[in-house]
């Protein structure tokens, strides 16, 4: 095992040296996963005023924008390292793809999230991302979002990302990962989008087609054995008059024997059996978030449910590190 779910903000490593900005930032759990990969995460832009309070208390950013994506790619009083990242990494609002939302008929329409924020075209967002990313020029830039942009009339969007990131000069792929064969136990599957600057690449032999197949080869293929919930469980005692019933919407009955479904952020109870429902602990190992997380009085599954698990980004920076900036720069 790479990286171990049950861990604390005292194992981060040493800083490797290479830099990294978070947008759509929420909680930190990208940011968490670079870090215990060893990278200095130097700030964050987060539109949501909760999120960034529990951003500011378990990272402490150099640098922290509380506004909407949409002016900050505007700012033009950006300082000088913003223009000089190893990767910029972004998380746009994934919620008009998910197979469990609305999909199509959400699609170019205004949303406001539930903590009040300012309207937006949740769909459009990853565009913005496409605008800074051209703008602030990282080496490197990870984009995450939910496997239903792969399906259906979605990938119409993921035709115009691609367009969008090679007019900013990078090179692109996307991999479908699966957290649970990563070293968390949870089964989620997401998306990443990876690119790297063009002119990096430049003294690269053969045809840009190979680019990912040959040097700078990405080899994004894990294959780490399940983690059962029945591993580390705790689980909590409901009374009988609230046992789970399979009429009552959003219970979840899990397979103790096999890694978590995915945690989501609804409202869903997940029981270990007819009486018995997953901890808060359970939750935190499942996300694999650090045991001394400070979620203030955030809904911890909220929260776990909003993030990217911090060991899937660290695993993936990992071998970013390990396959691109170790051998390219």
């Amino acid at each position: 095992m790479k990286f171990n779910y049950k861990w604390s903000k005292k194992d981060y490593p040493e800083k490797n040296g290479l830099k990294v900005f978070s947008t759509f930032a929420c909680g930190g759990g990208s940011t968490m996963g670079y870090k215990l990969a060893g990278y200095d995460v130097i700030g964050c832009n987060e539109i949501d005023p909760k999120m960034m309070e529990v951003y500011k208390t378990n990272h402490n950013p150099k640098l922290s924008y509380l506004e909407d994506i949409r002016t900050f790619k505007n700012r033009d009083d950006l300082p000088e390292e913003l223009y000089n990242l190893d990767i910029l990494d972004g998380s746009p609002p994934c919620s008009s793809f998910s197979m469990a939302g609305n999909r199509e008929k959400d699609w170019g329409k205004e949303k406001v999230f539930r903590e009040g924020q300012a309207k937006q075209t949740l769909d459009d967002l990853f565009f913005d991302f496409i605008d800074l990313t051209k703008k602030l020029q990282p080496k490197v830039f990870i984009a995450e979002n939910v496997k239903g942009i792969l399906m259906g009339e979605a990938t119409e969007y993921v035709k115009k990302i691609y367009k969008g990131f090679e007019n900013a000069g990078y090179e692109i792929e996307h991999w479908l990962l699966d957290a649970s064969y990563m070293g968390v136990p949870q089964k989620r599957q997401r998306v990443f989008f990876i690119g790297i600057r063009k002119d990096l690449t430049d003294k690269i032999d053969g045809p840009r087609q190979t680019l990912f197949s040959k040097m700078p080869c990405l080899n994004l293929c894990f294959d780490e054995n399940r983690i059962s919930i029945l591993e580390f469980v705790t689980g909590k005692q409901k009374r009988e008059t609230q046992n789970y019933s399979e009429d009552r919407y959003g219970d979840v009955m899990l397979d103790v024997n096999e890694s978590s479904n995915t945690i989501t952020t609804e409202i869903n109870r997940y029981w270990l059996d007819n009486n018995t429902l997953l901890s808060d602990d359970d939750l935190i190992s499942i996300g694999s978030f650090p045991e001394d997380y400070n979620f203030l009085d955030n809904n911890k599954q909220y929260l776990i449910g909003m993030s990217v698990p911090p060991i899937m980004t660290a695993q993936i920076s990992l071998r970013i590190k390990e396959q691109w900036f170790d051998q390219l720069f």
